[in-house]
């Protein structure tokens, strides 16, 4: 069991590292579908749709850690956000994808912030 438990520290420690760069990346990502968008960002947009992928896979995972002892994040709320990013990506509407990835944002950012707490 304690086995687990370090595999999930080093898990979040992993994720707290690479969180911070998604995080700046959902940024420019909003400005580019916001109307300034450039020749590769369908593909910027697909890498950073498998960051936040990994992230789910990591938050599922360590989920008992993160809470553990008082509800820290709320899987609901993050599903939900989850889904309307995957609702506004089926779209092709840029504006409707970048107001999505927005509503996540906050999300991944209380994640990499509950992350640094446990590990701390």
């Amino acid at each position: 069991m304690e086995d687990s438990r370090v595999e999930k520290i080093e898990a979040l420690e992993t994720l707290v590292t690479f969180n911070d760069k998604v995080i700046k990346n959902i940024g420019i990502l909003v400005k580019e579908l916001s109307g300034q968008r450039l020749d590769d960002t369908d593909k910027f947009q697909d890498s950073i749709i498998n960051a936040i992928n990994w992230e789910i896979q990591v938050l599922n995972a360590t989920m008992d850690v993160l809470n553990e002892g008082e509800e820290r994040i709320a899987k609901d709320a993050f599903n939900e956000k989850v889904v309307a990013l995957g609702e506004a990506v089926k779209s092709r509407e840029d504006q409707k994808i970048a107001d999505a990835f927005c509503a996540l944002e906050p999300e991944l950012e209380k994640l990499g912030a509950v992350a640094r707490e446990v590990i701390a």
